[in-house]
Order: C-alpha cells, then sequence, then structure tokens
C-alpha cells in the first residue's frame, strides 16, 4: 500500500538521519553511507558507467574519466552487462580498477530473462571486468508483471542469481527498476534482495498527479512514484537502496539547479545516487557537491517536488516507461 507523501517526507528525513546521512559542508572526502544489510560502506555519489559513460567514445579517455572520479573519493561503480556492445563498458571499467579493487564497491547487472543464459553472461561479465568476484550483480531494469513472472519463473534469472550468491560469485543480489514502482514492490515484498535501484527525484512525486490545483489531466500510462511505493518496503527489509534519474536524464537541468536536484535525491534514505558523468567537468562538479551535500528539510522537499511534478510527472513516467540505458 501507498503511503501519502507529507508522512513519508516526515519520516524520510528522520530516516536519513538514522542512516548516518551527512548534513554538513565543509568535508574533505566524500562522505560515505552504509548499504543497507549488505554492511558495505561505500561513496554517497556512485559512478554510472551507462549511456553517460559510453559518450566518451575513445577508451583511453574514458578510463582517464573513471580514474579520475576513483582519484577524487568515487568508491561505487554502477555498470551492466548490455552497456554497449560486447560488455563494453564492463571491459572499460576492468581496465579502471586494475589494481585498486579491494578500494571499489563493484556492481554489475543482468539482463537476459534466460535462466539458462544467466552463468554464462556473468561469466563474461567477470572476465570483462577482470574479477573473480562481484560485489553486487542485478537482475537489471524490471519493467511488468509479465517480465516479473519470467524473472521469478523455476530455472530463471532469480534463481540462477540466489545460486550465483551461493557459490560465491557475487557478494550480494538485487534488482533495479525505473519503469513501474508498484511492480518493483511487488518484487520487493515477494523477495529478500540484499539492494535495490529504483528512480527516484524531484520531478516524478506522485501526490500531484492529475487534477488538483496542479492542472494536471490524468492519464492512465502514468504510474505511481518510487519514493512512495517501493522505496518504503525496500526500507522496512532493510535492503541497500541506490538511487538513479537524479537529474531525470538531463529534463529537470534548468528548472532547478543541479545541486539542489541531486541534493533531493541524496536527502531520501538512500546510500548513494548513482550519476552518469560525460565529462571532466562533470565529474568535478558532482564530486565537490557530493563533499559539500547538506540535507534539505522536508518542507524544502516538499516545495520543490510539488513545482517540479506539477511540470514533469506525466512526461516523465512515459519516458522511463520506455527507457532503456546503454
Amino acid at each position: 500500500m501507498s503511503i501519502s507523501r507529507r508522512e513519508f517526507i516526515g519520516t524520510a528525513a528522520a530516516a536519513s538521519i538514522a542512516a548516518g546521512a551527512p548534513a554538513g559542508t565543509g568535508n574533505t572526502k566524500i562522505p560515505t553511507r552504509v548499504l543497507g544489510k549488505t554492511g558495505a560502506r561505500v561513496s554517497i555519489l556512485a559512478f554510472g558507467a551507462g549511456s553517460r559513460f559510453l559518450q566518451y567514445k575513445e577508451e583511453d579517455k574514458a578510463i582517464e574519466a573513471l580514474t579520475r572520479a576513483l582519484d577524487m573519493g568515487i568508491t561505487y561503480i554502477d555498470t551492466a552487462d548490455d552497456y554497449g556492445e560486447d560488455h563494453l563498458s564492463e571491459k572499460r571499467v576492468g581496465i579502471a580498477i586494475k589494481g585498486r579493487r579491494d578500494k571499489i564497491f563493484l556492481a554489475t547487472k543482468l539482463t537476459n530473462r534466460d535462466g539458462a543464459e544467466s552463468q554464462r553472461i556473468v561469466e563474461e561479465s567477470l572476465k570483462a571486468l577482470q574479477v573473480d568476484q562481484l560485489d553486487l550483480l542485478h537482475i537489471h531494469a524490471l519493467t511488468t508483471a509479465e517480465d516479473l513472472a519470467k524473472i521469478e519463473a523455476k530455472g530463471g534469472p532469480l534463481d540462477q542469481i540466489l545460486k550465483l550468491r551461493d557459490q560465491k560469485v557475487t557478494r550480494f543480489i538485487g534488482i533495479t527498476c525505473h519503469a513501474d514502482p508498484a511492480v518493483l514492490r511487488t518484487a520487493l515484498e515477494r523477495h529478500d534482495f540484499d539492494c535495490t535501484q529504483m528512480a527516484l527525484n524531484a520531478g516524478t512525486v506522485s501526490m500531484l498527479n492529475g487534477g488538483g490545483k496542479s492542472g494536471m489531466v490524468p492519464d492512465p500510462s502514468v504510474k505511481t512514484c518510487f519514493e512512495t511505493t517501493a522505496l518504503p518496503v525496500a526500507l522496512r527489509k532493510k535492503m541497500g537502496v541506490l538511487a538513479i534519474k537524479a537529474l531525470a536524464q538531463d529534463a529537470l537541468v534548468g528548472q532547478a539547479p543541479t545541486e539542489k536536484l541531486l541534493y533531493y535525491t541524496l536527502s531520501l534514505p538512500v546510500t548513494a545516487a548513482v550519476v552518469g558523468m560525460p565529462k571532466l567537468e562533470h565529474i568535478d562538479d558532482n564530486v565537490r557537491l557530493a563533499k559539500a551535500f547538506k540535507r534539505l528539510s522536508a518542507s524544502e522537499m516538499k516545495q520543490m517536488s510539488g513545482a517540479l511534478s506539477a511540470r514533469n510527472k506525466q512526461a516523465l513516467d512515459r519516458f522511463f516507461r520506455d527507457h532503456i540505458d546503454g
């Protein structure tokens, strides 16, 4: 069951404080948080090695960018088997983390829904990343109830990643989603994942979904929001939560300061925000913002999300329903 926006914002700040969310400024290092029940501590800014990483067309430039991010204190890397042709993102990550594997939390994702192929694909990921073990293996991009049924089928991807965790191929398992909060909620309620990754930003809050003073027209394609639908389940089950789409693929850029957009997401009870940084200056800017992170108040968050959701929610819901990264 979804909870009210006011109720969630009120509890979110408290949960964020309890989780050790840093509220001060002037940090010389990127703050860290514990990734739920995994116990792992990671930087609150994670390097997204998806489509934005692939915008570095030359391999040496891509590796330079990731190396720069790691040198500046980012400790969490997010990649996937389908980011680029033939595991391109994973291969680049593998080169960049040589000699520093023990300092990095490495997460990749399994996209295929054919359980018989899962082990082979994960072996290819390990080879591309040049590692023997993953820190986190997600089932990638949950979309619909039908998709969840494929994932849950006997011998399917869920069975396979559970085996891989038992075999110590990966330390932890999770699931990602940016298409349908209700379907993700169902998956989280049914299964004990260690982590989950979902779209959390100030432009997709459900309290302004259609009608009312916002002037929005109800649209049957509009979904509820992850923040009040799926996130509470993850928190109740002590899963580590990774936030994606803080800037909504840049759709929110220009409507609010980038600092506020990032801080909104980090003010939720999440461990880290996964951000794609296709230019070196983006890395510098985001690291600076992460070091200076100051949690927004509940009233600031409500005001910000109210304004941005009124203008953007319907379009963003439709976009994320069909969006494929990588």
